[in-house]
């Protein structure tokens, strides 16, 4: 683990309080980095700060070196407060070394909405360990969350910290722990302002049950390693056309499809379209399946059906 720790103080939970370290449990992985540059020259455009006048208060603003840059708070209409790095360091802020927990959740009442980035948290030595391994068993048993705020990167962020989910006991992956920021409730934008203008629709028994039907057939667990980012696979293929001068890669343009089809049959032929020789047909007495007679397969269904 020769990453350095992205950050490290104590988390205290009453009086129990132990060392520990963060550090990011997710990284880039695109390989694509583009340039700016001139159509023109095909040179690389440098950006640089300049002032926004000259010294005249007139014309185009000079050049400024990173050194006398500051940070400055617009308290009025151009009038500014200078704050300095020194100052922002000094902040009494008692989260910026330690994670106090005010209180302990359950995990399902963490809605998915709430979760920012995650982090792997470890023990800071191993004099800190036996703490840290009672409170994560503890956690792990009762399915809580430990939350509590700490500062960094110029915010004082809120925090979750639970147990791996899903690790295997007595596994490298079950000795840490995980830790998320979270949003606050402020910065979520309200549901409703978006939901409220959606038609109320009554819902078909029928169409309902062959929609679970559906679901039921194509539900699996979750593998995210069979999920890969095909927009950079695609740009990397440009890339490389265009190096060997060769013709561009283009879109292939979707099949036309066949006239349209109401919601049932389209749900009908989705679930047929999905059955396999080893899966046994539903038997008459299942609830939607047995209303609905399978249309003729057509050319145009057949259209539909790769689309």
């Amino acid at each position: 683990m020769a990453a350095r720790p992205f950050w490290s103080g104590h988390i205290q939970i009453s009086l129990v309080s132990f060392g520990v370290k963060l550090f990011p449990a997710t990284e880039a992985k695109s390989e694509i980095r583009f340039h700016q540059l001139s159509r023109k020259t095909g040179e690389r455009i440098r950006h640089q700060k300049v002032s926004a006048s000259d010294a005249d208060g007139e014309g185009p603003g000079e050049k400024v070196e990173k050194d006398e840059i500051v940070k400055g708070y617009e308290y009025r209409k151009g009038e500014y407060v200078v704050i300095e790095p020194s100052e922002l360091e000094n902040l009494r802020i008692p989260s910026r070394n330690t994670l106090a927990v005010t209180q302990f959740v359950d995990l399902k009442d963490l809605d998915p909405e709430f979760y920012e980035k995650p982090y792997f948290v470890v023990p800071d030595g191993d004099q800190q360990t036996e703490a840290f391994t009672v409170i994560r068993e503890a956690l792990h048993s009762t399915g809580k969350a430990a939350i509590g705020k700490i500062a960094f990167s110029g915010r004082e962020h809120l925090v979750a910290i639970s147990a791996p989910p899903e690790a295997k006991e007595d596994t490298p992956a079950a000795r840490g722990m995980m830790a998320y920021t979270l949003r606050y409730a402020e910065e979520l934008r309200k549901p409703a302002d978006y939901f409220s203008e959606i038609k109320k629709v009554s819902i078909d028994d029928d169409q309902l049950s062959l929609a679970k039907e559906l679901i039921k057939r194509k539900a699996a667990k979750f593998n995210p390693e069979k999920f890969t980012d095909e927009y950079e696979a695609a740009v990397k293929e440009l890339v490389e056309a265009k190096i060997k001068h060769a013709p561009i890669p283009q879109e292939e343009a979707a099949p036309k499809s066949g006239k349209v089809i109401n919601l049932m049959d389209a749900l009908r032929q989705s679930v047929k379209s999905d059955e396999t020789p080893a899966k046994k047909k539903p038997a008459a007495s299942e609830k939607g399946l047995s209303l609905v007679k399978p249309a003729k397969t057509t050319k145009a269904t057949r259209s539909r059906k790769s689309a």
